[in-house]
């Protein structure tokens, strides 16, 4: 706390955006802070994953049906962007149990005390969970890498698709910025973070063909903003699985990933601060 009541105590930026952003990096090195400081909570956050790509590689990988063939090299590559997406979304949980943690320890309180931008406190923790999202994925992308997955494009397109899943993950964690400032606990927290990402991920196009889906189905999964992400990843991965489905979302998956992932960080930000402001009021 020393180190973020000397940031605020200094001459105030006449700029209020230069304010929030400067008090939102304090925020954000002081979660990064308390982070290091915990290292469980990055190894804990690591293994889940890494489970998953080991468990659905090798128990469903020779079952899938995948461009018409089973085969589990396939299925790997195919896996993988839903396997990075879900990771990414996945740090909802967090988010929302951190800051419902410092709600119920105080904290918030205090900072709503000091000379601050009001926003600061939010967004500086969903830049430290961006940071951590973002060594999740890339530790994630080197067991990928053992378990033989392969991209098939530019180191451009490879990072660009990066950028859209930590994107995706950034805007997630304002839902659950959102979910921790509206309940009690930090378990409570937890489990409401979890609860509605099971359907999101799972009714989509992340682990299975959604063309292999019943029609009603099928519609919800390529509306999915998570499976547009996921299908935005394989183009630009250059992996099999590439969907053939009319949907906009599916014939434009850049556009409509990054279209999806704005319009949520706006929205929920904004309800985020808003219910921010009148929580600590």
């Amino acid at each position: 706390m020393s180190a973020v009541t000397d940031a605020v105590r200094v001459t105030p930026a006449t700029n209020p955006i230069s304010q929030s952003i400067r008090d939102s990096l304090v925020v954000a090195k002081r979660n990064l802070i308390r982070m290091s400081r915990i290292p469980e909570m990055v190894i804990f956050g690591l293994i889940q994953p890494i489970m998953f790509v080991v468990l659905f590689s090798y128990v469903f990988g020779g079952s899938m049906n995948i461009g018409g063939t089973t085969d589990p090299a396939v299925y790997r590559e195919f896996l993988m962007a839903g396997i990075f997406a879900q990771t990414v979304t996945f740090a909802t949980a967090g988010a929302g149990a951190g800051i419902a943690d410092d709600m119920h320890k105080g904290l918030i309180d205090r900072f709503r005390s000091l000379p601050m931008a009001r926003g600061a406190v939010l967004t500086g923790r969903t830049l430290a969970d961006l940071v951590q999202t973002a060594l999740t994925l890339f530790v994630l992308a080197m067991v990928a890498l053992l378990v033989g997955w392969r991209t098939h494009t530019s180191v451009g397109e490879v990072l660009g698709a990066f950028g859209l899943l930590l994107l995706l993950g950034y805007a997630f964690t304002w839902v659950g910025a959102l979910i921790g400032l509206s309940v009690r606990t930090p378990e409570a927290a937890t489990s409401g973070g979890l609860i509605w990402l099971f359907p999101v991920t799972f009714v989509s196009n992340a682990f299975v063909d959604s063309s292999q889906m019943t029609p009603w189905l099928r519609h919800v999964a390529d509306w999915n903003p998570f499976s547009a992400t996921v299908q935005a990843s394989r183009v630009l991965f250059g992996n099999p699985g590439v969907s053939t489905s009319d949907a906009w979302p599916m014939q434009h998956p850049v556009w409509a990933s990054l279209i999806w992932s704005v319009l949520i960080v706006v929205l929920f930000r904004t309800l985020a601060v808003r219910k921010y402001r009148s929580a600590t009021a």
